[in-house]
């Protein structure tokens, strides 16, 4: 009754499992050395200059817009992951359709 959810969770464990691994790796590997310019103000990826009140750049915002969609995707395949035992040819089409929309609005930016 509830495969739907053991797949999901499989899922979720795996993915929490790889993130945390990941972590503790760079945590423990990475040579830290605290210098001046790491522990400097930083505004958005330039020093910081005048007032913080100012124009701010568009090309944060479409970097912002462009995770957004991103993001979304993940969400899509999450139905996907649920029905992947019992998918049919004509499902897996349109998932790989869809992968290749948005491969080609990656690569167009």
């Amino acid at each position: 009754m509830f495969i739907e959810y053991k797949i999901l969770f499989k899922y979720m464990f795996v993915c929490f499992g790889i993130s945390l691994l990941l972590f503790l790796v760079s945590f423990i590997f990475v040579y830290q050395k605290i210098n001046s310019e790491k522990i400097s103000i930083y505004e958005c990826g330039f020093s910081p200059y005048g007032d913080s009140r100012g124009r701010f750049e568009v090309r944060f915002y479409l970097v912002a817009i462009l995770f957004i969609i991103f993001d979304l995707e993940l969400v899509f395949l999450f139905p996907w992951v649920i029905i992947l035992d019992d998918i049919v040819l004509f499902n897996f089409c349109i998932v790989l359709f869809f992968f290749l929309v948005l491969l080609i609005g990656f690569i167009y930016e």
